[in-house]
């Protein structure tokens, strides 16, 4: 079952995290889960780095778009009056154009964590995508309050402290983006490893 003790995932801290002064206490989380972090830097994404991160098929964008129009409706915004349009392809564009400018206005902390299930572990404990959903004790629940109702009336992302991949693959992927031919350490935990 080693392989499973060494799965990997990709973690970005975001520029919320980055300003609020949560690097360590991010990576604090992750190491007293006996995770460990393989390969860290702090770093300053060109437009283009982040354009590639994130998806840009239309369907993507479209679901985007649905989400969005979902909470303008949940709180009784009119998608018409505040974005000039209900399209769900166009929102979603906005949405990411949104994520792109907070995405690029600070630096970000980006690394490769690894240990027991890794990809659920950092997940479960950076909590769910949307902070005021987050339990306390997560670090979304514990460090933002931010809601999509809220970014969205203000034209920006949602700011919810770390970027965590959701799937072995998707991790595979971002390491290999984001890490490229840098080198991923391997070292032993005192306690974890032996």
């Amino acid at each position: 079952m080693k392989h499973i003790k060494e799965e990997k995932t990709y973690v970005m801290i975001k520029p919320d995290g980055v300003r609020k002064g949560l690097i360590g206490e991010v990576i604090k989380r992750f190491e007293q889960r006996d995770l460990k972090i393989v390969a860290l830097e702090m770093f300053e994404p060109s437009l283009q780095m982040i354009d590639n991160h994130y998806p840009k098929d239309e369907a993507w964008k479209e679901r985007l778009g649905l989400k969005t129009l979902a909470t303008y409706e949940k709180y009784g915004i009119d998608a018409v009056k505040e974005l000039g349009t209900n399209d769900p392809k166009k929102i979603g564009e906005l949405v990411r154009k949104w994520l792109l400018d907070f995405m690029t206005s600070a630096p970000l902390v980006r690394m490769v964590v690894q240990g027991v299930h890794a990809v659920d572990m950092v997940r479960k404990i950076a909590g769910p995508t949307m902070p005021y959903q987050a339990d306390m004790g997560t670090i979304r629940g514990d460090f933002s309050a931010d809601s999509p109702a809220i970014a969205n009336s203000e034209k920006r992302a949602v700011m919810n402290i770390v970027h965590a991949s959701e799937t072995p693959e998707e991790a595979e992927h971002e390491i290999k983006y984001w890490f490229g031919k840098s080198p991923i350490h391997s070292y032993k935990r005192f306690g974890i490893d032996e």
